[in-house]
């Protein structure tokens, strides 16, 4: 599931959204209200269960990419009915590095309309395999997260705030 030449893509597990309005999210380390989407090269970040954690790493010249969540997101994995909105890329900006020097997002700054309905992702293994991404089910993300941050490997984390603590080894 990636948005087609002039569209970007907001993930949702909610399928009614009509409207999507600028907010301030929960989560937000900056300021200013937005309504966020991802490129083509970004989707795959957002082919989870919005709540779970994943720990991402990729080669700078992208052709070879490994995600990684915890065993206790696997059935949630399997089960969770995940759904894009194709939104018009020419309302959205980039925003953010990603560590090559693109965007890790698009954001607007005022209300979108989606181009149609939501549209259900399906099968987030079969994504991940069609697209030749590793995936990876750990015990606990942060030994995978220290090894891949200290590496030369691009990479970016998401909702670690959930994943299980550090282990005391």
């Amino acid at each position: 599931m990636r948005p087609a030449h002039g569209q970007v893509l907001h993930f949702s597990e909610d399928p009614s959204i009509t409207r999507f309005v600028p907010h301030l999210a929960a989560t937000a380390r900056q300021p200013g209200e937005y309504v966020w989407a991802v490129d083509a090269a970004r989707s795959p970040d957002y082919w989870f269960p919005r709540q779970c954690p994943r720990a991402m790493a990729w080669t700078s010249d992208g052709t070879s990419r490994v995600h990684a969540i915890e065993y206790g997101w696997l059935e949630r994995m399997r089960t969770v009915e995940l759904y894009a909105y194709r939104l018009p890329a020419s309302m959205f900006r980039p925003f953010g590095e990603d560590g090559a020097g693109g965007a890790h997002a698009h954001v607007a700054t005022e209300p979108v309309m989606p181009l149609g309905p939501a549209e259900r992702v399906g099968d987030l293994f079969a994504l991940h395999e069609e697209a030749g991404i590793e995936l990876r089910v750990l015990a606990n993300l942060w030994p995978f997260w220290d090894e891949v941050t200290r590496s030369s490997l691009e990479f970016s984390g998401i909702r670690l705030r959930n994943a299980l603590p550090r282990s005391m080894e």
